[in-house]
């Protein structure tokens, strides 16, 4: 299966939707407390489409494998920091077209668009109540480098995350 990954454009926002949608549906039958659907809709991916970036993963008909957004700084999570990271957010894979391990496929993805900026680091964080996911990252080479406790949400709620990084340069 050729895999090809590029740019996602404001056009693409409902698919993008329709991916996380899927997601949170396959976390909440799984037993997993993180994304509900309907929590993202098409403005926000299109805010990230213009203000940071968002990858699309596609099979060579077309069809959507796999998603994630790069963002260039995360205050949120991770305060403010010099530009030596990217930081990946909803890497969001389609369980019932995508191939087994290609969650992995995608985060090296971003990995290497990290790298070839010139960072030294890759970021993401996870609620600290899923540790399944902390695993996940920890066994594709991420190291837990803290916590922040009171992240904020969109909606202005607090939740807390492992913060987690990985060397890429």
């Amino acid at each position: 299966m050729k895999i090809t990954c590029r740019l996602a454009n404001h056009s693409d926002a409902e698919t993008l939707v329709a991916l996380f949608d899927g997601a949170a549906r396959w976390m909440q039958l799984s037993g997993i407390a993180q994304w509900k659907p309907g929590d993202k809709d098409a403005d926000h991916f299109r805010h990230w489409i213009k203000a940071g970036e968002v990858w699309i993963a596609e099979r060579e008909d077309g069809g959507t494998l796999g998603a994630y957004e790069l963002w260039w700084e995360d205050q949120p999570a991770w305060g403010v920091q010099p530009p030596v990271a990217g930081y990946v957010h909803r890497l969001m894979i389609d369980r019932d077209t995508a191939p087994q391990g290609f969650g992995r496929l995608l985060l090296a993805h971003a990995e290497q668009r990290i790298a070839d900026t010139g960072r030294e680091f890759v970021r993401l964080d996870c609620l600290s109540s899923n540790p399944a996911l902390r695993t996940y990252y920890e066994a594709a080479g991420y190291r837990v480098v803290g916590e922040e406790p009171g992240k904020v949400a969109e909606d202005g709620s607090r939740y807390a995350v492992v913060l987690l990084e990985k060397q890429v340069n």
